[in-house]
């Protein structure tokens, strides 16, 4: 068995993408690409966010002018679930015309574009997150369309959840 979801993992076409650890490359053991997901994606994510800045220091931040449970409910829930149905269906359609790794680059760069329409800044984070999400997404469609999409919305939704929490509660770094 082992032996067999290496090779499918190879022939993702991950190319460069192969050095990210295996558990996120191999649609195998749900739990812990969630957990290695996340961490694979929110400690760069913070450690980008902190040389960010520190380069751009009065950089805008996202601002979410509503009350602190709504903050959570669009940050922590909303946001994950449509963000993974657009980025998965972005993936399905690269997927038909380009090789995986290209497809998960694709994605992730557009996202930070996509976010840098917002606030500059922010896109410089999250392209990191995203091609994280986009690798499991791309992973996992080879188990179900429904787990490609679980996996990578659960990781996002943990990813926004500390930042959530601390805006709602005021304790922004």
């Amino acid at each position: 068995m082992t032996a067999e979801l290496s090779a499918d993992a190879s022939r993702l076409g991950l190319g460069p993408l192969e050095i990210l650890p295996r558990p996120i490359r191999e649609p195998r053991r749900p739990l812990v690409a969630i957990g290695v997901g996340w961490l694979m994606a929110f400690v760069p994510s913070i450690a980008l966010a902190a040389l960010i800045s520190l380069i751009f220091p009065n950089a805008s931040q996202p601002d979410f002018p509503v009350s602190p449970a709504m903050q959570i409910f669009l940050i922590v829930i909303l946001s994950p679930v449509v963000e993974t149905l657009m980025m998965g269906t972005a993936l399905l359609i690269l997927l038909r015309f380009v090789n995986p790794a290209v497809a998960i680059m694709i994605s992730s760069i557009g996202w930070g574009l996509f976010h840098s329409s917002f606030h500059p800044t922010w896109g410089l984070v999250i392209w990191w997150p995203f091609l994280i999400f986009s690798t499991l997404f791309v992973t996992w469609r080879s188990r179900s369309l429904l787990t490609a999409f679980a996996i990578p919305a659960t990781v996002h939704a943990l990813q926004n959840l500390p930042p959530a929490l601390m805006l709602a509660t005021g304790h922004m770094l």
